[in-house]
């Protein structure tokens, strides 16, 4: 591999992680990516970015399909190689982008997985009894359907976080970007209750700043929420794939399919390109074209 190309990665990466703080997850996923790229270059004897150009970035990609990596893994891969090229110009590495003119590759046909309201009705429909565990439950859950937020902020929550007598949380998303979210009473009322009466036991006389707690009294993981999320899902009934993600989905599609703006979902939703955001706008005319079949005469 050419240290040059592996140099200006480094460069790059730091850069990633000091100037535009981000998270550490999607350095990982853009370390393995760019790291594939360069060897990529280098089976085809290409060791400096003069010798890249759109002909082989294309042969690339059409490589990565063929070996099944799925539509979302090549836009990410796409958006960390426009980087690194942007990069490699603006510190004098390369003369130009090959990647200027490379559209990104469509993404309507992978559509995130929504729940109706009724099936997020019966996820939610989870019975404390008292529970510690339970009760942590069903303030997570309600929590990530009214806000929307990210698991990794969901779980990353602190209690100087948390203004519920103002009705809002802070969060700090991707870039460690803060912005404010309005809490529902319904969901503050269940993370009161979580607070008052299940935490104080999950904590075993620990000290945490953080809201939500594993059985040991130490912060809950993303992976721990994922299985929990999972399980109460199986529970429900439901036989959909069900992700941390899906409630953050459902929240936005529900939103957008009873009148909320567009600008205002992104805001919430912390989207720095409403682009993104506008992924929503398709899900919710399946559900318009879906409605209209179902209940005018000619469908």
């Amino acid at each position: 591999m050419s240290s040059k190309l592996s140099s200006c990665v480094d460069c790059y990466l730091n850069y990633l992680a000091v100037e535009r703080a981000l998270a550490e997850n999607t350095l990982e996923s853009y370390s393995r990516d760019l790291l594939r790229y360069l060897d990529f270059l280098e089976q085809h004897s290409v060791y400096t970015f003069s010798g890249v150009n759109q002909h082989l970035i294309l042969e690339f990609f059409s490589h990565l399909k063929e070996h099944g990596l799925g539509v979302r893994s090549r836009a990410r891969m796409l958006s960390a190689l426009r980087g690194l090229h942007a990069f490699a110009v603006k510190e004098g590495i390369a003369d130009n982008n090959s990647l200027a003119n490379i559209e990104t590759p469509r993404m309507l046909h992978t559509l995130p997985d929504t729940l109706s309201v009724a099936e997020v009705d019966r996820l939610l429909a989870i019975t404390a009894d008292g529970q510690a565990l339970a009760q942590r439950d069903k303030a997570m859950l309600e929590l990530l359907y009214a806000t929307g937020i990210r698991v990794s902020e969901l779980v990353g929550l602190r209690y100087s976080d948390l203004h519920l007598q103002s009705g809002y949380l802070r969060t700090f998303g991707k870039g460690r970007k803060q912005r404010i979210v309005p809490v529902c009473e319904i969901a503050a009322d269940f993370l009161r209750q979580y607070l008052h009466q299940a935490r104080p036991l999950l904590l075993r006389q620990k000290k945490s700043d953080f809201v939500f707690l594993n059985r040991s009294g130490n912060g809950l993981t993303r992976q721990g929420f994922w299985k929990m999320i999972k399980r109460r899902a199986q529970q429900a009934g439901i036989v959909k794939n069900v992700t941390p993600h899906t409630l953050r989905h459902s929240f936005a599609t529900h939103l957008l399919e009873n009148g909320a703006d567009l600008r205002i979902v992104q805001t919430l939703l912390g989207h720095v390109d409403i682009s993104t955001t506008q992924i929503y706008t398709h899900v919710s005319r399946e559900h318009i074209k879906k409605v209209h079949r179902q209940f005018h005469p000619r469908s």
